[in-house]
């Protein structure tokens, strides 16, 4: 009897883990798959658009366009005559200039002003920090016109300088790099204080290569909004000579141009970012959670 109830007891506790735990199982590898076909879709609308324009770009400028039908050939030929064809490179250069020294320009003033209100104890730093995050709420249409009345009186209409020096005090980088120097530990400090280390090589050597990763991100993010502007850029830059590729592309819209050429010069535009963005989006995720779960 004794043996009899044993086996039963040890043949039916095993028993019951697979019965319970294959529908939980099996309801999670459904839901896995949803989930996944659900992103699937979502990805091809956002990257449509994208290679509707690469296709346009690619196609001979006597094809048929989308979505009538789809050309047969692809070939460069639109990409090579856009680079020929009006302002087009001066445009290119005065969008990488606007955007390559806004981003140099702007990280190393953010994390100087981040590095002193977070470290340092002065009157007043308080309320400097709640004035730099309230400028924050004001929209950009709100100062414009103030804005292009001083550059104007400075002389700086149609000039790099005129488009660039107005972009670079950035709250917003300000206050992020904040958040990852206030949250450095303070023995590091104590550490380079006894080494007799001052505030520019406790800055340089110990507080820059710790905020690699939000300097990155902030890369990123500052580069994409100075060669994706368009409403500043469209007022400062009044002049074939001065504009932005976006300014640029926007005239080039209601010009004499193919739909071939129009999107050629879309796809060159779009590239750089792609580039910057893939070289630097590893850092994005960890420096955004840092920031957003220790702030």
């Amino acid at each position: 009897m004794t043996a009899t109830i044993s086996t039963q007891t040890v043949g039916r506790g095993p028993a019951k883990g697979p019965a319970v735990s294959s529908p939980r199982r099996s309801k999670e590898k459904r839901r896995q798959r949803t989930l996944t076909w659900v992103l699937a879709v979502i990805s091809l609308f956002t990257v449509a658009p994208l290679i509707a324009v690469a296709v346009l770009a690619l196609s001979p400028a006597d094809a048929p366009t989308l979505p009538y039908a789809v050309p047969s050939s692809l070939t460069f030929d639109n990409i090579v005559r856009i680079f020929n064809v009006g302002e087009f490179p001066l445009w290119l250069w005065n969008s990488f200039l606007y955007s390559a020294v806004s981003v140099v320009v702007v990280l190393l003033t953010a994390s100087m002003a981040a590095y002193a209100l977070a470290r340092k104890r002065f009157p007043g730093r308080n309320a400097l920090l709640w004035a730099i995050i309230a400028t924050m709420m004001v929209p950009v249409q709100a100062t414009l016109i103030p804005t292009f009345i001083l550059i104007s009186k400075m002389g700086g209409v149609n000039t790099l300088w005129g488009l660039i020096l107005p972009t670079l005090a950035n709250a917003q980088a300000i206050f992020l790099i904040r958040q990852f120097v206030r949250d450095m530990p303070e023995e590091l400090f104590d550490a380079a204080r006894i080494d007799g280390a001052g505030e520019w090589r406790t800055f340089w050597q110990i507080v820059l290569p710790l905020i690699r990763p939000v300097l990155a991100t902030l890369a990123i993010f500052v580069f994409l909004w100075h060669w994706n502007d368009l409403l500043w850029p469209l007022v400062v830059g009044q002049s074939d000579a001065a504009r932005t590729l976006t300014v640029g592309l926007a005239t080039l819209n209601t010009e004499t141009a193919s739909t071939s050429n129009v999107m050629a010069a879309t796809l060159v535009s779009f590239l750089p970012c792609l580039v910057i963005f893939a070289l630097l989006q590893k850092h994005i995720v960890a420096s955004i959670t840092h920031s957003g779960v220790k702030g």
